[in-house]
């Protein structure tokens, strides 16, 4: 596969957004005050080079020609390059490197920017999963002795990920691209930290939500100030080790400002992002403890089934226990997170 390196020009989208150090924060969502770096139309369709934080870390090296040479990989992205050379990341921010902030025209505080994937391309045929700072789904049993653990994972001809064992054999799997981070700024103006998710976004780390999904974010700030990062070639529910099979993405996305009243109620109602795909319609739940955050996914699902199908709390919790899954999103990100598949043919006469 060759390397997508940044487009002096791509028509497959009405923008063409790159990642340089003046269009990317290093560890920082976009806040109240952020300037944003493109401006567009309610229903534009952007295109976003995105670029992973794995191997321009400081503990990596800094330096991703040599950490991924190192490694037996003889060609790296020319953004990723640039930004491990001319950005500085600050010692108390986050790893992750989010391209915006994108002002979305007539976007009001209250209103919904709903974000639809089109399209996501891997940019490079390699990646990196780590288990690092004692943190993860084990801390104090992973990482082991070695203290940082960086595998560097590759996709086969076949287009599967694949993760050396180490003794000549290697574990092979499918692969489903998704960015991890999407949200909006929230109404602050101090620093927002980009490892927990929150009403705004962020760092949400749901895998279902590749190209034909919507993510529906609420609007906190005049514009919306949209963003995204943290792209991922595949993960498990639970993104046990600490990160995703974290790799670059070239992602396509129409953004959209719903400002309807039944549409803010909801959004209000539920405090927070949900999503749909195909098959479902996905509520969110975020808390440190994971028992709340599973709780706060079910009330969600609670509201969204009463505010859209007009059914009371008792019969709705007794359908989510007979027929509905609650899936853990993330356990590694400070504010953990839980989503609710409900199904969108719902049989109900």
């Amino acid at each position: 596969m060759t390397l997508l390196q940044p487009l002096a020009d791509y028509d497959g989208a009405d923008h063409y957004l790159p990642s340089r150090p003046d269009t990317v924060q290093w560890g920082r969502l976009p806040n109240a005050a952020a300037a944003p770096v493109l401006k567009v139309r309610s229903g534009d369709a952007v295109c976003f080079d995105t670029v992973s934080h794995e191997g321009l870390l400081e503990d990596q090296g800094g330096d991703p020609a040599a950490f991924f040479g190192a490694n037996g990989i003889g060609e790296v992205l020319q953004d990723a390059a640039r930004i491990a050379r001319e950005c500085e990341r600050e010692p108390d921010a986050g790893p992750h490197i989010v391209t915006g902030p994108v002002q979305v025209a007539g976007a009001e505080p209250g209103d919904v920017l709903e974000v639809e994937v089109l399209q996501l391309e891997r940019r490079a045929p390699y990646g990196v999963v780590s288990n690092r700072h004692g943190r993860g789904a084990l801390p104090g049993e992973y990482p082991q002795a070695e203290g940082t653990v960086s595998t560097v994972a590759t996709v086969d001809d076949r287009g599967r990920g694949v993760i050396p064992v180490g003794d000549g054999r290697s574990l092979r799997f499918p692969l489903a691209p998704f960015l991890g981070i999407m949200g909006t700024a929230p109404a602050v103006e101090e620093p927002v930290h980009s490892v927990p998710p929150g009403p705004h976004g962020g760092n949400l780390d749901i895998r279902l939500l590749g190209p034909g999904a919507k993510l529906y974010l609420p609007v906190a700030v005049p514009g919306a100030s949209f963003y995204s990062g943290d792209p991922h070639f595949s993960q498990g529910d639970g993104e046990v080790a600490l990160t995703a099979f974290e790799a670059p993405l070239r992602a396509t996305l129409r953004l959209t400002v719903h400002s309807d009243p039944a549409v803010r109620r909801l959004a209000a109602s539920l405090g927070g992002p949900y999503a749909e795909t195909g098959e479902h319609w996905i509520t969110t739940g975020l808390d440190e403890d994971l028992d709340e955050a599973v709780r706060k996914a079910v009330r969600a699902a609670l509201v969204f089934l009463r505010e859209r199908h007009g059914v009371p709390g008792p019969v709705a919790l007794a359908y989510l226990s007979a027929a509905v899954d609650v899936r853990i999103s993330q356990v590694v990100d400070l504010v953990k997170g839980a989503h609710v598949t409900l199904p969108k043919e719902l049989d109900l006469d």
